[in-house]
């Protein structure tokens, strides 16, 4: 329920300008308006882009949300790469991860 929230919030933000000036305002306030865990809600309120891709977020989603938050391109595909690297594989969702795919982000 939590990561179609997540989603929801994302797809939200990224085609509704009254969402986005909320969320410029009081980040807490709009993320209280979705039932995510807490993990879900720190990861968006501090615009963690690799934590939130590693917690199962759709990438189509995932980068107009970088987009609003300033992150160019290449930083935004080095984020979720660091987010794998730091927080372990994609746990949920379409990019769920269920091999380790490349020994190194596995720390192997």
């Amino acid at each position: 329920m939590s990561l179609y929230q997540l989603q929801k919030f994302l797809y939200d933000i990224n085609r509704d300008v009254r969402v986005q000036q909320e969320f410029r305002g009081d980040r807490g306030a709009v993320l209280g308006r979705y039932e995510l865990t807490d993990e879900e809600r720190a990861a968006l309120e501090r615009g963690d882009i690799g934590l939130t891709y590693v917690l199962g977020a759709n990438g189509q989603l995932l980068m107009h949300f970088a987009a609003y938050l300033g992150m160019p391109w290449p930083a935004y595909l080095q984020a979720m790469r660091d987010g794998v690297a730091r927080h372990g594989p994609v746990r949920a969702g379409v990019y769920a991860m269920t091999t380790l795919v490349d020994e190194k982000v596995a720390g192997v």
